[in-house]
């Protein structure tokens, strides 16, 4: 039977705000949830907390490594802090920190990252996190997290802020596809698997979901029938699904808004080679660094559309079936 075509419609507001709405509910729920910003609150959107929590919220400048220090300080005294800055400073700028002060050390912090991939934009290469979730994937302990939507975000920061350790979220500041009805439930290391389809397996992550939704259809009409897996955590990875797909479809694409080294394809890439060979093609961005443009350019400029990822569907299809 036919599934429901996928209509992409725009989330009611941006991601950014619906995050402050969650971090402030969290803050309501917790007293001891704090925010560190790295002067970059309006951009973050974090103002509203400063303003419902004015002796919670704290500006550092532009001392990002001293701001993820701080909240170290801040979790031994029993504090939730969360670390605000663009993807690249809250990755490549703290990783010192996070490794010694805040993995090593167990203690309880939360890493925002955003501007993440592609949806910098216009702020260009320097500012253009493809690396990030690489950069941090082999500190011992640390969850990442992708949301998808703002209904995830929602869910997501009540839940991170109640749960002990040290976690990083990378994600756009602007509006997003609208992917999941309120009250959904998401839990770490858990896929939602979004589709069901016997010929292929596509697992994504972040603003490539809406793609592979897309993608699915297109394929649908040529008889193909992929499932789809929204993989919002690569740490915990959903090993058990993943590999239960890869042996059901006996193929597998991933696609990604990173670098496909170090992020989502690597991580399925590892997995499947130990428990589950299967043909494997990887969306994403193939070792180059960002550049300027709008979000909608760079998604065509590193392939990261539907239709590539139905390109790359019939190749992993065809050698599956060599």
């Amino acid at each position: 039977m036919k599934q429901e075509l996928f209509t992409p419609k725009p989330d009611e507001k941006d991601m950014r705000d619906a995050y402050c709405d969650a971090l402030i509910a969290a803050g309501e729920a917790n007293d001891r949830v704090v925010a560190i910003d790295c002067d970059l609150s309006n951009s973050l959107g974090t103002g509203r907390f400063r303003a419902r929590f004015p002796e919670r919220a704290f500006n550092l400048g532009i001392m990002e490594a001293n701001a993820c220090s701080m909240a170290a300080g801040l979790s031994l005294t029993g504090f939730v802090p969360f670390v605000h800055s663009f993807a690249v400073f809250t990755s490549r700028r703290m990783t010192d920190q996070i490794f010694l002060s805040c993995a090593y050390a167990g203690l309880n912090v939360k890493l925002i990252g955003g501007d993440a991939g592609v949806s910098a934009a216009v702020n260009g290469g320097t500012h253009m996190a493809f690396e990030d979730f690489g950069v941090l994937h082999s500190i011992v302990g640390l969850r990442l997290f992708e949301p998808t939507d703002n209904t995830m975000v929602r869910a997501l920061i009540p839940r991170i802020a109640s749960e002990y350790g040290v976690d990083y979220i990378r994600m756009p500041r602007r509006s997003v596809v609208k992917i999941y009805e309120p009250n959904e439930v998401f839990v770490p290391g858990e896929a939602k698997r979004l589709r069901e389809g016997k010929d292929v397996t596509l697992i994504v992550s972040g603003v490539l979901v809406s793609e592979a939704l897309l993608a699915a259809d297109m394929l649908e009409d040529e008889g193909i029938h992929a499932t789809v897996l929204d993989c919002f955590t690569i740490q915990p990875l959903d090993a058990e699904q993943i590999v239960e797909r890869a042996q059901a479809t006996g193929c597998v694409v991933t696609a990604e808004n990173h670098n496909i080294i170090g992020g989502l394809g690597s991580a399925v890439a590892e997995l499947l080679s130990e428990r589950a060979p299967v043909p494997l093609e990887r969306i994403g961005i193939k070792n180059s660094f960002g550049e300027v443009g709008s979000q909608g350019y760079l998604m065509d400029r590193f392939g990261l559309r539907a239709k590539d990822i139905c390109e790359a569907a019939h190749r992993v299809i065809e050698r599956k079936q060599r």
